[in-house]
């Protein structure tokens, strides 16, 4: 006597997988209006942009507000500060090269003509030797000197012109940027520019070397204010 084997159960049949589309939320739906979300971000921008500039704004806190030794400035500080201008200078190949292009590092400036007489060549000899006097930090300065004229430079200042910019730019751009203290002219300045492009700073008309020493002063002064955001090269 066989039994009846148990009735087997269909094979189940591989059916493709269902999706189930749902549309986008529309604005109003959402938890904050759309005014709210872009007021939101804009602040948030604005923290950020803030946390960037925090080590800058501090630098300058120190050197020009917390003094606790009481010890004032030797050069003449210039509020508010100018940018770099804009401007296309050539330097002695003929190359242009736009002023801006010169920000990322610190700047200590002279100008005058081409001739360059006596007043010129103790600025251009002091700006070297306060650069080299930085030490370990002369690599985050520039010594640059401005030409107001196209008049040839004399061949035997070129030896000593190694290490500095030199830039030809016309003396009615300098005026709209530079500014000479009261019944000065603009060559008789020293003049320093920070790392972000600001002329900020102007040392007193026809200085040499018995006032080195003031200027070297405030130039080691910034030099630490900024060492913890300011690094040499640019």
């Amino acid at each position: 006597m066989s039994s009846a084997p148990p009735s087997a159960k269909p094979a189940a049949q591989d059916e493709p997988l269902g999706m189930t589309v749902h549309s986008m939320p529309a604005p109003e739906q959402l938890g904050e209006p759309a005014e709210g979300r872009t007021r939101t971000g804009r602040w948030k921008m604005i923290a950020v942009m803030l946390v960037c500039a925090a080590p800058v704004i501090a630098s300058y806190f120190t050197y020009y507000v917390v003094r606790p030794d009481g010890r004032r400035n030797f050069g003449e500080l210039i509020d508010p500060q100018r940018p770099l201008p804009d401007v296309v200078a050539h330097n002695l190949q003929g190359q242009p090269v736009n002023l801006k292009s010169l920000k990322g590092q610190w700047l200590l400036m002279s100008t005058a003509a081409a001739a360059c007489d006596d007043a010129c060549a103790r600025h251009l000899y002091l700006q070297r030797q306060l650069r080299e006097g930085l030490g370990k930090d002369k690599d985050r300065l520039d010594w640059v000197w401005l030409i107001a004229d196209s008049a040839p430079v004399p061949d035997q200042l070129l030896p000593a012109l190694k290490e500095a910019t030199v830039l030809r730019v016309p003396q009615a751009e300098l005026s709209q940027w530079l500014e000479a203290q009261a019944g000065h002219a603009l060559n008789e300045h020293l003049y320093l520019v920070d790392p972000i492009g600001n002329w900020m700073m102007r040392f007193p008309p026809q200085s040499d070397n018995a006032t080195a020493a003031k200027t070297k002063q405030d130039l080691l002064r910034l030099m630490r204010a900024s060492a913890f955001w300011d690094k040499g090269g640019r």
